[in-house]
């Protein structure tokens, strides 16, 4: 007890400032009874909703590509029926079609703030831009024919759709219906023609006559049709199909791109054959053949006042034969200058951006917008370099394939800044100077934010932190584990036959952000420590190897005997057992100083050794104390507590130990080694292999979702026969598997295929039904062959035993059992901190509950939440005065230092898959249990703040959301709210303060929620405008004799054609009409809010003002013109008055 008060002394205590429950009437020093506890509960089911807030990353699945020239937004549409739209940095707004199909177009009404999109369940959507979420106004549904192509000139309210059928139909946007003009293709083609043209894979109106629409049919036929005279102005033929259209500015001429690789161009006065036709990446071999080349799938025409020549910018084209040809290119053709872009991943479409809406004026392109199947990209067409614009997006987060995720809300408010500017030093160099055209919309920071962290792990061992705050995503600092290690040698043998291509796959990460201790744990069973300084560093990295837990009963050979005299010794680098061939790694850390530069530096790389040449077990949980200077990890076959200060192996023990004599289940021990299965097709298991180890597992979401005893990998902890003869029969707790499958690929944990069955809540619940009987804590589950794992650990202030009067360090174990252990920690004070090792009492049952433990947490007698001690952070590489050392500066938030009336004692919650219990330390009575669920399991559980209390947040495996009151745990709110249609949302999903919650939405996408009726109130504030209100530019006026020759676009009315009165009725049963939650009249007026509507009649008059003073000056430009023809009449005239005609 008195190293116990010593420890206390050495720790600088801070209140937290919770507020005592009035009804604490307990003496200071006595430790308060279950009747001494009335906390006052302030959280009502009131105080929670649950909505999606904003989705970040690379749009997953991509279709199509829209931009609007005025607004300057962008919208992608994507496989699963999702629509991202993006303006400037914080405008970023996603939505989602409800009947999911695919988005096979978008055509935005260019500064009209609405938007087109055609489905592959044939149906048009008309979206309202004009509110920070948008809305369906109409849909239209197509009964009969299915749409191809779509299209919408400049300031017009008819959309023109194809169809497969080849047909062409005309839809009125204000009303969202059909017209009764129709464009049949037995009338666009020759009535000799016996082929069908196949579908319409373009729609254009002529830049010269918006009177005449291009139609450009799959077989290679084009036609142009007069839409007043409705027929036919002239057709063109060409053996190959075409896949684009894209006229010249002038209306002249047009170039198609074909499927042989070849650019064909065409003019109006000869349309019987092209005047033109390339193949830009194909030659003429010497047999007289052509090369066989790519299809050009879209080609874009484009002219430029800067330069008489014209870009030709396609996708495609490159001969087969060529080197690289496999890779998907962009092409950029200006003059005799050819550049070819070659891109990492498919293209999906691009888009030129042109300075002008109008397509009968000189385009002027100046950017080229990419969007590939996992990446996006814009080009600068300004710079002859073609650089690229830095992106500011947050599109890399799929980068490598996400294995797990962390959110860190409320953190420390240096640490945002301290992250960026080590991070800013990583940013690549070589982007356009030039500012990103995507700068539409309006957004402005939030009056109540707070610093957000997320923190990525990835496949190939990087670590990633991203800025949150104010619900935009920022990347703020990487971070690249596998530099710690040697690059792995093709002469390792074994150990590179069985580890594969990601073995520095991040499994979880524990971060402190107060003292910036940062702790990772990868997939080869390794655990690095690093330490945050400002300066660069050149330090050897200390690595700890760790001999996994034998039993008392495991057969030891003499030299093992020798290398090993003791079960619970530490194992250290050098030791004599580590010589051995057990001690085989395929990652070894390097031995020579590294240099590392600002940012996390790696200070200790704890290492699972391998047993008889075979893969160790995964980690499967991890806690790190920055005041204690320990760092506890468990795995299926126990628990290891490292001292990092002193670098050394403080405990390791394995699960069945950590009981002692006082094990519930009465279990007998057995050996750890045990007859192994050959490894070989174990690669992958069969579907058969995973059914038995599922049987024989206790816990399938212990094992397999919530991270206990599975990797990424996704390998179950399999079991077997003991191998030692003399062992006793009967049921035992088995710690290790017989021939551990190899290590696989790192999956992301998007696509982890694990044993969870997710496809429908019916068979999630079958097989909940089935394996019931395995969940429990009972004596009988432990008959199964199993192995207890270690699920979760937490360090903190509590008390080690019912009699303890003072709280001390302890370290909280929960087991895949459902038991919670509590192991008392006696640290050293200060001064003695570095030669006086730190000693760890023996382990006492505190409880048990039913399910794997999944999270603790500890409250005050006053219900306030109690922080874990932690060291404020300091500059580790500033040298150090050897006379005056510095000492570290410790800030202990113990149960004594948060309360004073209500005496000693606090609360801890704990909550397992299935269960949730309080319960009084130190008398450990439990006060309050609330069985969460009983036909399906928890996820995951956190204790979270909300407002200025405290509450559980519970996610389900049958979708449920559920947060409960502390400490009474009271049901506020249960909402079926996300349905579990894939296991990456199971390994992602996370819940932080401030009522927000995140998970993975697909493999390139995290989805970020709130759950707090505060955070839903103030959503639609931190939303970024869509759409402003600004002018749409006037066209150029081309001049008096260019007008006269016809250089002038024509214009016609089309409601004169395409209206009910001239066109009729189409119908019925071709289309039907879907009316939105919103009225005809609205697509112009639902900005709402009175700011919009001053906004917009102050620029209306301004607009007016603007438009009153040009018209008085063109009027006083035409007297003063007449004024001066007239003059000049009058000249003349007198000029010629007197001469006869034959003298003129």
């Amino acid at each position: 007890m008195k190293k116990f008060r010593k420890v206390l002394d050495g720790l600088s205590s801070s209140s937290q400032g919770a507020v005592a429950s009035p009804s604490c009437s307990s003496a200071a020093g006595t430790p308060p009874t279950p009747q001494d506890i009335h906390v006052q509960e302030t959280l009502v089911s009131e105080n929670f909703h649950i909505c999606k807030t904003v989705r970040h990353g690379f749009p997953y699945q991509p279709t199509c590509l829209a931009f609007d020239p005025v607004q300057k937004i962008l919208a992608i549409g994507s496989r699963t029926g999702g629509i991202r739209i993006l303006g400037r940095p914080g405008v970023d707004c996603y939505s989602q079609h409800e009947s999911g199909a695919a988005v096979l177009q978008l055509q935005f009404l260019i500064n009209e703030g609405a938007l087109v999109t055609a489905c592959a369940d044939d149906t048009l959507h008309l979206w309202n831009l004009r509110q920070r979420r948008p809305a369906v106004l109409h849909s239209l549904k197509f009964n009969r024919e299915r749409i191809t192509f779509c299209h919408i000139p400049f300031q017009s309210k008819w959309l023109y759709v194809g169809t497969e059928r080849g047909n062409t139909h005309i839809v009125n946007i204000e009303s969202f219906v059909l017209s009764g003009y129709v464009i049949m293709w037995n009338k666009a083609i020759e009535l000799a023609t016996k082929a069908h043209p196949g579908p319409v894979v373009h729609l254009s109106d002529s830049p010269k006559d918006e009177c005449k629409l291009l139609i450009g049919f799959e077989s290679g036929t084009v036609v142009q049709w007069d839409l007043r005279a409705k027929k036919v102005d002239f057709r063109i033929y060409y053996d190959e199909a075409i896949h684009s259209v894209s006229w010249h500015h002038e209306g002249k001429q047009f170039m198609c791109s074909h499927s042989d690789g070849s650019l064909t161009m065409w003019n109006l006065r000869n349309t019987a054959r092209p005047i033109q036709i390339t193949y830009p990446h194909g030659k003429i071999l010497k047999e007289g053949r052509k090369e066989s080349c790519k299809p050009i799938l879209k080609v874009e025409y484009k002219t430029s006042r800067n330069s008489s020549e014209p870009y030709i910018i396609f996708s495609g084209g490159l001969s087969y034969d060529k080197a690289g040809g496999r890779r998907p290119t962009l092409t950029i053709m200006h003059g005799k200058a050819i550049t070819v872009l070659e891109m990492d991943h498919p293209i999906v479409e691009f888009l030129v951006l042109c300075d002008t809406p109008y397509s009968n004026e000189i385009q002027d392109p100046y950017a080229v917008v990419l969007l590939l199947e996992k990446d996006f990209i814009m080009v600068d067409l300004t710079q002859s370099n073609f650089p690229i614009f830095e992106n500011p997006y947050p599109m890399d987060i799929h980068e490598s394939p996400v294995t797990c995720t962390a959110y860190f809300a409320e953190c420390p408010p240096d640490i945002i800044p301290v992250l960026y500017s080590v991070g800013a030093k990583q940013k690549k160099t070589g982007y356009s100077h030039k500012e990103w055209p995507v700068s539409g919309g309006t957004w402005t920071l939030g009056s109540q934010t707070y610093p957000e962290v997320i923190v990525t792990g990835h496949a190939d061992g990087s670590v990633k932190f991203w800025d949150a705050s104010a619900i935009t995503l920022q990347m703020l600092y990487k971070l690249k584990t596998s530099k710690v290690f040697e690059n792995p040698d093709a002469g390792e043998g074994r150990a590179v036959e069985l580890v594969e291509e990601d073995p520095y796959a991040i499994q979880m990460v524990s971060w402190c952000p107060q003292s910036r201790l940062f702790c990772v744990v990868g997939i080869s069973a390794h655990v690095i420590l690093y330490r945050f300084s400002k300066h660069d560093a050149n330090t050897e990295i200390v690595s700890l190897e760790v001999r996994p837990q034998f039993d008392s009963d495991d057969v030891i050979s003499p030299s093992e005997t020798e290398n090993n005299p003791s079960s619970h010794s530490p194992q250290m680098p050098g030791s004599p057992g580590n010589g051995s061939q057990d001690s085989l790694h395929y990652l070894k850390v390097k031995s020579r100083p590294v240099q590392m530069p600002p940012g996390y530096q790696a200070e200790l790389v704890v290492q699972l050794q391998w047993v008889d040449r075979e893969p160790p077990q995964q980690i499967t949980s991890l806690d790190i104390n920055s005041a204690y200077g320990l760092l506890a990890f468990g795995s299926c076959n126990g628990l290891v507590v490292v001292d990092y200060i002193q670098k050394t192996i403080l405990r390791r023990v394995s699960t069945l130990d950590l009981y002692g004599a006082a094990d519930p289940f009465q279990r007998l021990t057995r050996s750890l080694r045990k007859n192994r299965q050959s490894t070989s097709g174990l690669t992958e298991l069969s579907d058969n292999q995973v059914a038995m180890d599922m049987e024989r597992s206790k816990s399938p979401t212990s094992d397999h979702v919530n991270g206990h005893c599975i990797s990424p990998t996704s390998q179950p902890c399999s079991v077997g026969k003991s191998r030692n003869p003399g062992a006793p029969e009967g049921p035992r707790l088995t710690r290790r598997g017989p021939g551990r499958p190899p290590f696989r690929k790192a999956q992301s944990a998007a696509c982890m295929e694990i044993s969870l069955p997710v496809s429908s809540i019916t068979e999630a619940e079958s097989r909940e039904n089935s394996s019931s009987r395995s969940r429990s804590s009972s004596v009988s589950s432990i008959d199964h062959d199993t192995k207890e794992a270690v699920t979760t650990l937490q360090f903190g202030e509590s008390y080690g035993r019912k009699g303890d009067s003072l709280p001390t360090a302890c370290l909280w174990v929960g087991t895949s059992l459902g038991v919670v252990l509590l192991l008392p920690i006696c640290i050293p004070t200060e001064r003695e901190r570095l030669e006086e090792p730190v000693t760890m009492g023996p382990s006492g049952t505190v409880l048990m509950l039913k399910g794997s433990v999944l999270c603790f947490s500890f409250l005050n007698c006053g219900g306030t939440l109690i922080q874990s001690p932690y060291e404020v952070w300091r500059e580790p590489n500033v040298p150090e005065d050897p006379d005056e050392p510095r000492r570290r500066k410790l800030v202990n938030l113990s149960p004594l230092s948060s309360q004073e009336a209500c005496g000693d004692g606090h609360l801890a919650v704990v909550c397992s898959e299935k269960q949730a219990k309080v319960i009084l330390m130190p008398t450990q009575a439990v006060l309050f249990t609330h069985n969460v669920t009983e036909s399906s399991f928890l996820l995951r559980a956190d204790v979270v703040s909300v407002g200025n209390s405290v509450c559980l947040a519970c996610f389900c495996a049958n979708g449920h959301v559920m947060t409960l009151s502390l400490p009474s745990l009271r049901l506020l709110i249960d909402t079926n709210y996300l349905p579990l249609t894939h296991v990456r949302i199971a390994r992602t999903f996370v819940f932080t303060n401030g009522g927000q919650a995140l998970y993975l939405t697909s493999p390139t996408e995290i989805q970020r929620i709130a759950y707090s009726q505060e955070m839903t109130d103030n959503l639609q504030d931190m939303l970024g405008e869509l759409f402003t209100p600004i002018e749409t530019p006037e066209a150029q006026n081309k001049g008096f004799l260019k007008g006269f020759f016809g250089g002038n676009a024509q214009t016609f009315d089309r409601e004169e054609l395409f209206g009910e009165a001239a066109a009729g009725k189409a119908s019925r049963s071709l289309a039907q009409h879907i009316p939105g939650p919103m009225g005809l009249e609205n697509v112009r007026a639902a900005a709402g809010g009175v700011v919009g509507d001053l906004a917009r009649a102050r620029i209306a008059l301004e607009q007016r003002g603007e438009r009153l003073g040009e018209l008085e000056e063109r009027t006083t430009l035409m007297l003063k013109s007449a004024e001066t023809f007239s003059t000049h009449a009058h000249q003349v005239m007198l000029k010629h008055k007197d001469k006869k005609w034959y003298q003129l």
